[in-house]
């Protein structure tokens, strides 16, 4: 039986679909897009999440649909797309975003626990993705925006399986963009890569660490993430966004010098990702954390004091034309030039 967060009225707002809806990231965005009229299904595996989250969305002027599914079950992510298609009438906008993580040493990883991550949190793209395709090829319209992390370049200790999926995204969503491209397709995918962010998953990933996981400073709201996922929706033909100064710093750092970003976070990486205090339980790998005895933890961790909710970079990164790219490649030419001379090649010297 329905909620009444669940009905859609035709013709208002656009169709939206958020994957890891029902908290985080996924359900500061699926507010975003609510405050502008949006029309916004909920896409998660939680009841208690989804149903606060179907209640935002309503207060802050959209309308919602929830589905609940396991994003790793492609069968189950069809389905859900013909549910928000009957219900909206079409699917418009596309936003990836679901995802499982373990923090824990590779070599104390099952490869059972490996390949869970691994669904979820690539092949839940791809399901997604081509769940997405399936409604939007046919009208020749719509964008899929891949919720992506600076750790879709660069890895980092202590998260082996959510670094791997998130490189396999990239390549992944890389590919399907050049075949769009070749297709004259209007259908645009664009991916959105982003810093460390305040988030209830610290408190619900499977930890295997002495202390608690946290995430690497500097910490950014869910807010931010989701004004660019907002914005990277009406602007697809963009092929990625960087969010956050730690991002783009993370990126250039990772092109011009990444051996020694290797032993930078060899030494910094592991005290970095960890608190003290104890583990908040088992983990969410296999069963929801908002599940039947579960709780709505809602788009916020507990790193509220010291999480910053503007962030200059991401503005610059959205209005990149207004800026002129003179500018970004003049910048990325000082610091590519900077990094040569320290290896003592630099190009305005011949060899």
């Amino acid at each position: 039986m329905r909620g009444p967060w669940e009905v859609a009225l035709p013709g208002r707002g656009r169709a939206v679909v958020i994957t890891g809806a029902s908290g985080g990231v996924g359900r500061a965005a699926a507010l975003a897009f609510a405050a502008r009229g949006d029309r916004v299904a909920l896409l998660a595996r939680g009841r208690e999440g989804l149903a606060g989250a179907a209640d935002e969305v309503q207060r802050a002027g959209g309308e919602a649909l929830v589905v609940s599914v396991d994003m790793a079950d492609a069968k189950a992510v069809d389905d859900a797309a013909q549910k928000v298609a009957d219900a909206f009438g079409r699917i418009d906008v596309w936003v990836n975003n679901a995802f499982a993580g373990i923090y824990a040493p590779f070599t104390e990883i099952t490869p059972d626990e490996f390949r869970r991550v691994t669904e979820v949190t690539y092949l839940g793209y791809v399901f997604g993705t081509r769940a997405a395709l399936r409604h939007m090829l046919p009208r020749d319209r719509g964008t899929i925006v891949q919720v992506g992390s600076a750790l879709a370049y660069r890895g980092i200790p202590l998260q082996s399986a959510y670094c791997g999926a998130k490189h396999a995204i990239q390549g992944f969503n890389e590919s399907l963009r050049c075949e769009l491209l070749r297709d004259g397709s209007r259908v645009r995918t664009t991916m959105v890569q982003l810093p460390a962010v305040n988030t209830p998953q610290f408190d619900w990933v499977l930890n295997r660490l002495p202390g608690r996981a946290r995430p690497v400073a500097p910490v950014y709201q869910p807010e931010v993430a989701a004004r660019a996922i907002v914005h990277a929706a009406g602007h697809g033909r963009r092929r990625e966004y960087w969010v956050g100064g730690s991002t783009a710093a993370t990126l250039i750092a990772n092109a011009v010098v990444p051996g020694l970003l290797d032993r930078y976070l060899a030494r910094t990486g592991f005290e970095a990702q960890q608190d003290e205090g104890e583990h908040a339980g088992p983990g969410n790998l296999w069963t929801p954390a908002d599940g039947p005895h579960g709780r709505d933890f809602g788009a916020h961790g507990r790193f509220d004091e010291e999480a910053v909710g503007r962030s200059p970079q991401e503005w610059v990164s959205r209005n990149r034309g207004r800026m002129g790219a003179g500018v970004l490649v003049g910048g990325l030419g000082a610091v590519l030039t900077a990094g040569l001379r320290r290896r003592g090649r630099s190009p305005l010297r011949r060899t």
